[in-house]
């Protein structure tokens, strides 16, 4: 996969979009791939998961980074959080 292809969630097959990192992070990327599809599995088990593990109202969503293909959890902490970073094509 390179940066320029939209991938699927592996959770749910939503369409995934471009959320622009903070410009002081250190993921070296300017962006990754992440699935904003509320009602995607690993967003709605996230909730319990977190509350159980580690007592936190907490979700997180499934994100990719566009040239490693690399998944991982982006913690978010709202159905809105994040969502204002999402890069419009």
């Amino acid at each position: 996969m390179t940066d320029q292809e939209t991938p699927k969630c592996s959770h749910c097959g939503s369409e995934m979009k471009k959320w622009g990192v903070p410009a002081d992070s250190t993921w070296g990327t300017e962006f990754f791939w992440v699935c904003f599809n509320d009602d995607c599995t690993y967003f709605k088990r996230g909730w319990d998961h977190m509350w159980k593990t580690q007592e936190v109202k907490a979700s997180y969503r499934n994100s990719v980074h566009p040239t490693s293909g690399t998944q991982s959890p982006l913690p978010c902490w709202s159905y809105d959080a994040l969502k204002d970073r999402i890069i419009e094509d």
